[in-house]
């Protein structure tokens, strides 16, 4: 018989009461240890984050700071409109989610209930614009053009408009198409994102939710000095919601003003004769096709030729930024996106790139003299130029004897540019090297002219164009060998039968290669700020500038100014007497070359002038004009693709902008009081300490700015809106009817 204990418990049943114990008192500690961690060790630390609980947040948000032309004149500024929000914090509780209530609100301001619908809706990767892609707590402004009426209603029939307010707010306001547009350059804003402010937390710049930030342009380049600092003013609530008292404040720190280069008077000019001039090549024809030019886009730049500072920067097709001030609509989102939009959200000054065609000889130039060949020597200028079973031909054919490298340029002679090339890709061993590093000097030299990288303007995201050279055929022909292997044919289309070569030799350069590399064709890519860049500093003497727009930040009361100072990033690969000569040479382009029949009766005594042109094909389009130019002060730029040649395309209007510039007439006589900036502006504009501006005062006869093309228009003062800034008309009634009779004539290239 089995002895049991006095207190009926078997072994078993012991063993178990103990495991219970010792699991009881682990939990016990375990549970102790957790409430000394938190009330002990990190009691301060929750007693402070539970004090949060009872304090409640109101915003005010900051002004943005203004953007300014070189002379004070508002390129972006505030004004403030009533703005009609709804907090889809407050919709989402509504049975309907506050569908009810939009379609009451979408009555009201007369707009269809299905685009406000839209506009309350969250951004991800599957929905499109229009929609919210800020903050989901923040106000959604449904529109920032409620009239006082509208307003009114709203607010007297609160109980019909839950979650919905209308409150008069400083909102961003850029000048409109036709007035100094610079669309591209300023950029936009729009809200910012949870994302951002998660990021931005434990910055010295830290994001409120009521934020807007720059997301092109100045406008993102400049974003943290331009935004300021939002005031927080932070009260003490029961937990009923009710004010007990008022824990701190921070005052709003309005943001700085950014003063720029830009002129908004030669912006003007600029923008209305680029435009101009893709309008007047539509009405020109294609030789080759007999198709009118399509001139879809184009970009020019006016650029201090001493400093690298911008004075102007058009890029076309353009648009209107102020679409984007209270919220993009669904019909505006694709007239910038859509396929035939031809994309005018693309600063095309620094992010379109092309073939550089004739312009890039001035490199070939200076890559020749470096290989050791003579300014002087007598360069066979054929009508063609033969390799293999290859013909490379002159433009139309032309042939001027033997001559020099300064004449050659002159006359933009491609077959002297053929022949240097092609015997220095002989002397580096053909389409197999020699042993060691092959000398490459016409691909060494593009890269220390600045080539195939970015030039380091303060806008974001330049492109960095392309220098063809062996490395970059190697990466490239390793990237894509597979699908030229696959495409290619040895007896196909022209298409297949480049894909079948690339596929068996695509990494080496090629005779036909360093040919047309010589004139700026083939894989050669630069953007018209490269361009610019590189005449700029053979306008200065050599010295390459980092291109610039920002000129100063200065606080919004003009007590702290951070002057931007131009930088200087390195020197042409050319002495000075060879640089002479490449300067002499180009005056030639003016006064007897490829551009004369655009340039005649223009001062060259006074204000000696100097171009290169340019016409580079582009497979499958038809050719993109370039013509770059500079005097002792600027340097301008201007390309337009699918229009032709480059004096013919862009020689009357590039003048034109010269015209404006130093007060040049048709005639050629130069009236100062016309002269738009005959030097660049130097000094900076007078920001009172109250916010004000001393810009220009307003011109007391208008009509008489309308009847000359360089005399300057009425301007803003510190009292006038920067909407309605009028800027020159760029080209008189009579100064149009003879560019269109001149644009007849036999165009050079």
């Amino acid at each position: 018989m089995t002895n049991i204990p006095e207190t009926g418990r078997t072994p078993r049943v012991q063993i178990r009461l103990v495991v219970i114990q010792i699991l009881v008192l682990s939990l016990l500690g375990t549970l102790g240890g957790r409430l000394w961690y938190l009330q002990i060790r990190e009691g301060d630390a929750y007693a402070k984050e539970a004090s949060g609980n009872h304090v409640q947040q109101v915003v005010e948000p900051a002004v943005r700071g203004s953007i300014l032309d070189a002379r004070g004149v508002p390129l972006a500024d505030n004004e403030t409109r009533l703005v009609v929000s709804a907090s889809r914090t407050d919709l989402l509780k509504m049975k309907d989610d506050g569908k009810a209530v939009l379609a009451k609100l979408a009555k009201v301001l007369g707009m269809p209930a299905k685009d406000v619908l839209l506009k309350v809706r969250l951004c991800d990767a599957k929905t499109p614009q229009p929609c919210w892609n800020g903050s989901p707590y923040q106000p959604i402004p449904i529109t920032d053009e409620a009239t006082p009426k509208q307003a009114l209603q709203i607010r007297e029939r609160a109980e019909d408009f839950p979650g919905i307010t209308a409150e008069p707010e400083a909102v961003r306001r850029y000048a409109a198409p036709g007035k100094s547009n610079t669309a591209q350059v300023l950029g936009y804003l729009s809200p910012v994102t949870d994302e951002e402010i998660t990021k931005a937390q434990d910055t010295d710049s830290p994001y409120l939710r009521s934020d807007q930030v720059g997301r092109s342009g100045l406008e993102r380049q400049y974003d943290k000095a331009l935004r300021g600092k939002a005031g927080v003013t932070r009260y003490e609530v029961d937990n009923l919601g009710r004010v007990i008292g008022q824990a701190e404040a921070d005052e709003a720190q309005p943001g700085a003003n950014l003063v720029t280069s830009i002129d908004a008077r030669v912006q003007r000019v600029a923008e209305y004769e680029l435009n101009d001039a893709m309008k007047i090549a539509r009405t020109q024809f294609d030789k080759i096709t007999g198709e009118n030019y399509k001139a879809d886009s184009g970009a020019v730049v006016v650029m201090e030729a001493k400093t690298g500072r911008i004075v102007a920067m058009a890029s076309a097709p353009t648009y209107d930024p102020n679409v984007w001030v209270g919220g993009i609509s669904a019909k505006d989102y694709k007239k910038l996106t859509g396929k035939n939009s031809d994309y005018p959200l693309l600063n095309r000054a620094i992010q379109g790139q092309s073939a550089p065609g004739s312009t890039f000889k001035v490199v070939s130039t200076a890559a020749a003299l470096e290989a050791g060949y003579e300014w002087d020597g007598g360069y066979p200028c054929t009508s063609s130029y033969s390799v293999g079973g290859q013909v490379f031909k002159n433009f139309e054919g032309e042939s001027f004897g033997p001559i020099s490298l300064g004449r050659a340029l002159e006359v933009s002679c491609d077959t002297v540019f053929y022949g240097l090339a092609d015997r220095e890709w002989k002397k580096d061993g053909g389409i197999n090297p020699k042993k060691g590093e092959p000398k490459d000097y016409f691909y060494k030299t593009a890269h220390q002219f600045g080539l195939g990288k970015p030039t380091g303007i303060d806008l974001p995201n330049e492109v960095t164009g392309r220098v063809p050279d062996r490395q970059w055929k190697q990466d490239y022909w390793k990237a894509n060998k597979d699908s030229w292997c696959k495409t290619g044919k040895k007896d196909g289309t022209y298409v297949e039968k480049i894909a079948y070569e690339n596929c068996l030799e695509g990494n080496k350069m090629r005779e036909g290669d360093s040919i047309n590399y010589s004139i700026g064709q083939g894989d050669t890519l630069v953007t018209p700020i490269q361009e610019a860049k590189i005449y700029g500093a053979l306008a200065n003497g050599g010295t390459m500038y980092e291109p610039t727009i920002g000129k100063a930040i200065v606080s919004a009361d003009g007590r702290t100014v951070q002057e931007i100072k131009p930088k200087a990033v390195g020197r042409l690969p050319i002495d000075q007497a060879s640089l002479k000569g490449m300067d002499t040479a180009l005056e030639g382009v003016v006064t007897r070359g490829t551009a004369a029949w655009k340039f005649g009766g223009w001062p060259q005594d006074k204000i000696p002038l100097h171009a290169k042109t340019g016409t580079a094909e582009v497979y499958g389009k038809q050719t993109t004009s370039w013509l770059a130019t500079y005097s002792k002060d600027y340097t301008v730029i201007m390309t337009i693709a699918q229009a032709g040649t480059g004096s013919g395309a862009s020689g009357e209007a590039v003048r034109s902008i010269y015209n404006a510039l130093y007060g040049v007439s048709d005639d050629g006589t130069i009236n100062k009081k016309n002269a738009l900036l005959p030097t660049p502006e130097k000094s900076l504009p007078k920001i009172r300490t109250d916010g004000t501006i001393k810009s220009p005062k307003i011109a007391k006869d208008p009509a008489k700015d309308q009847r000359a093309s360089q005399q300057s228009a009425p301007e803003p003062n510190e009292t006038q809106p920067a909407a309605t800034v009028n800027t020159p008309a760029a080209g008189n009634r009579d100064t149009r009817r003879r560019r269109r009779k001149r644009g007849s004539r036999r165009m050079l290239t």
